[in-house]
């Protein structure tokens, strides 16, 4: 009868240290930044305290959580279409290398063009300012979808292409068999840049739009704090977007984890 291994310990478990390390460090820029503030008797109007921008999230938590349901909604949105035209696109220039050789610097064009310059022209032509900063998003988080499950959609073996082509697998079998598990780890990888650039985008389509009121997002808090020298409500919105970016991630991670940690090897491995 084969001896159980020993449980590992707490803090060399992998799921621990992944949630530990980055908190001891995260707490310990924060007490440095408290004790730098305090020492150098920081004016709040210049930088605030830890403690203080956590009070003001505190007392402003109305206006502030009703903006961030805003920037959330966005984001999600936004983050959504881009996943679904990423993937359309994706499956259309994996059917000829043609498509892609004709289509793909548009795709291109699509990341190396400032959203800031694009942002007042669709916002113009798009009357509903919701939309109108859906699409920016959208715009800003689409083509690391569009070029990582591409990619993932290539990058599959010869060998098992050339057993599918033996078996005389249609080009749907090897799409859905083949290609598409191929592709997984590369589209999780995307979806993790892809959940950040679309909040970013929704930051700077809220900057550029200017909404104010009851439906305005952390970009605007942002602007009113900036107005009024308001500046521990100016970091307390900041934080609130690093958070809500972090949040994020750590979905996507998880759901990468969940979809690839029982066979891929950048899930498995612990090293």
């Amino acid at each position: 009868m084969t001896p159980r291994k020993a449980p590992l310990p707490l803090m060399r478990r992998p799921h621990v240290q992944r949630i530990v390390y980055p908190a001891l460090v995260g707490l310990t820029l924060i007490l440095a930044w408290q004790l730098a503030v305090t020492a150098l008797q920081l004016p709040p109007y210049l930088v605030p305290s830890p403690w203080l921008m956590g009070v003001t999230l505190v007392e402003h938590w109305q206006p502030l959580g009703m903006a961030l349901a805003t920037t959330v909604k966005i984001t999600v949105t936004a983050f959504l279409a881009a996943i679904v035209a990423g993937v359309l696109i994706s499956f259309l220039f994996v059917q000829s290398k043609r498509i892609e050789t004709a289509l793909f610097p548009y795709a291109v064009l699509l990341q190396v063009t400032p959203i800031v310059a694009v942002a007042p022209l669709i916002i113009i032509w798009v009357k509903d300012p919701t939309i109108s900063m859906v699409i920016c998003a959208t715009l800003v988080a689409l083509f690391p979808i569009i070029a990582n499950t591409t990619l993932g959609l290539r990058s599959i073996d010869p060998d098992l292409q050339a057993y599918f082509r033996l078996n005389r697998a249609t080009r749907w079998q090897s799409l859905v068999r083949l290609r598409i598990p191929s592709a997984l780890p590369y589209f999780f990888g995307g979806l993790r840049i892809s959940s950040g650039l679309a909040l970013i985008g929704a930051v700077v389509a809220e900057f550029v739009a200017g909404t104010g009121g009851t439906g305005s997002g952390l970009a605007y808090q942002i602007l009113q704090a900036g107005f009024q020298l308001d500046i521990p409500r100016m970091f307390a919105a900041l934080l609130l977007i690093s958070l809500t970016g972090i949040a994020l991630f750590a979905a996507m991670s998880w759901l990468s984890k969940k979809a690839l940690g029982a066979w891929h090897a950048s899930e498995t491995s612990h090293d």
